[in-house]
């Protein structure tokens, strides 16, 4: 079958009736149709479409030697540095098509299969562990462009360290039973952007120090499983018009608690289970870090363009283009922007064969640039706030515009070099990326993405290789004497 187009992506998802809850209430019909997820499925059925676009479908889709029909190029297992090159090509595509709003593209999740195929061999021969039912699911997802959300992060119930999370009932979804059949999972887990909006989740477990066995597992199923529900927060989307909400109308993606209410969990769709040691080992030996970063880390430099070009325009606008304080704001998005690609390039450039023959990029710049963004992108938000100042908050709606009132908003609101339809336009669109519900959940969706940046942090400096830097000095202060 290979690749679908979004028509398709569109008619699958509507049968599969997913039990999706949103504000208090189980979401009944199509639900590309309700107006909290009508903006962001239109969306991503257009990235279904484009990858069908005759002018760049070289660039989105491969063939693989067991397909004769086109695959999308997010599945494609890199073997060479220019196979990298190739999918970030195909990642820069989508991005582009949603201004790198959409965190939870399909790209992202067939990254992370991509990813755990291609290391699938080191459960190889391990108590409990099927890396078989991994190339399984790879060999599916690619035969029918499938779409994934994730979900690993326990409930936030306890985060002392030394909390174990004894309860009657459990709350962070465990193995209550073993059977012919496969496991029984029951209770939550966290955080499923567009949980319910996609053909399957994959589930597994993020290590962590106090590490419960019938927590170690891994799995992929059906979004419409039996048991599973998806409990939504509050939409962000504003309303359905792209002139006041410019951005949530269209890229709103939701974010979901996950319930397992005792779903079965067949054995075919499990790659391990009550393994510590399985599930510990796999994330971080795995090329499950380089590919994901690598996929993010591209559609992150995508968003600080479209940030740089409304800064820019907002500067234009309004004509404040000779203060040097304004000079040194835009700077600081330029010098975000470009030590990231510099980075990303660099990651690429430094990639290296696995034992598996697999190309990964090299992991030091990703982890950099992953540390760089959460604290460069809140910075953003705020030099765009910083330069529309009031203009930020003097933002009438579409319908003033239709009013017996639009002479006074002509006349008052207008810019140099636009009418003030266009510079309402423009500055919607600055508000929503920066100050509406949207923006700033997307503020806090950046600033978490790969987890808390403290962590982040740490890793960097563990993993960072220093020995090299300190023999220098020793030798220069002549130690080893």
């Amino acid at each position: 079958m290979g690749i679908i187009d979004g028509k398709e992506f569109i008619e699958r998802l509507n049968k599969m009736k997913n039990e999706i809850w949103l504000d208090g209430k189980k979401i009944k019909g199509e639900i590309s149709e309700h107006p909290a997820f009508k903006g962001v499925l239109k969306s991503k059925a257009s990235l279904y479409d484009l990858q069908n676009s005759q002018d760049i479908k070289n660039e989105m889709t491969f063939f693989s030697q067991e397909n004769k029909e086109p695959i999308g190029l997010s599945y494609l297992q890199p073997k060479t540095k220019e196979d990298l090159k190739r999918r970030r090509k195909m990642i820069e595509h989508w991005a582009r098509q949603t201004h790198g709003m959409m965190g939870r593209s399909p790209d992202y999740m067939n990254t992370v299969v991509m990813s755990f195929a291609t290391s699938a061999n080191i459960l190889r021969g391990r108590e409990n562990c099927f890396p078989e039912n991994i190339q399984s699911l790879y060999e599916r997802a690619m035969k029918h462009d499938l779409s994934f959300t994730h979900t690993f992060i326990t409930p936030q119930v306890n985060r002392s360290q030394v909390y174990l999370g004894f309860s009657n009932e459990p709350i962070s979804a465990k193995v209550i039973d073993r059977n012919e059949k496969g496991l029984v999972i029951k209770g939550a887990r966290l955080l499923a952007t567009q949980g319910g909006l996609t053909d399957e989740v994959l589930v597994f477990s993020a290590p962590r120090l106090f590490f419960d066995p019938n927590e170690a597992f891994a799995f992929s199923i059906p979004s419409n499983t039996e048991g599973l529900k998806f409990i939504c927060r509050e939409s962000f989307v504003g309303g359905e018009s792209a002139f006041n909400y410019p951005l949530s109308s269209q890229y709103e993606e939701m974010d979901c608690i996950v319930v397992f209410d005792n779903v079965l969990v067949p054995w075919d769709c499990v790659f391990y289970y009550d393994n510590v040691d399985a599930a510990t080992d796999f994330l971080a030996e795995s090329s499950f870090y380089q590919f994901a970063y690598h996929q993010v880390i591209t559609r992150q430099i995508v968003k600080t363009e479209f940030f740089l070009g409304v800064a820019q325009l907002l500067v234009e606008t309004i004509n404040v283009g000779e203060y040097q304080h304004i000079h040194e704001k835009l700077s600081e998005i330029i010098i975000g922007l470009e030590t990231m690609k510099a980075l990303l390039e660099k990651s690429e450039n430094d990639a290296e064969l696995d034992e598996w023959g697999s190309m990964r990029p090299s992991l030091i710049p990703l982890k950099v640039a992953s540390n760089i963004f959460p604290k460069i992108y809140p910075r953003f938000s705020e030099i765009i706030q910083i330069i529309g100042a009031s203009g930020m908050i003097s933002i009438p709606t579409e319908s003033a515009f239709d009013s017996e009132i639009q002479l006074d908003l002509h006349k008052y609101l207008q810019a140099d070099g636009l009418n003030a339809e266009n510079r309402v336009k423009l500055f919607r669109l600055a508000w929503d990326l920066t100050m509406s519900s949207f923006g700033t959940r997307q503020t806090q969706y950046e600033r978490y993405f790969f987890g808390d940046p403290i962590r982040l942090s740490s890793a960097l400096y563990k993993d960072y290789q220093k020995d090299n830097h300190v023999k220098e000095i020793s030798k220069f202060l002549n130690l080893n004497n």
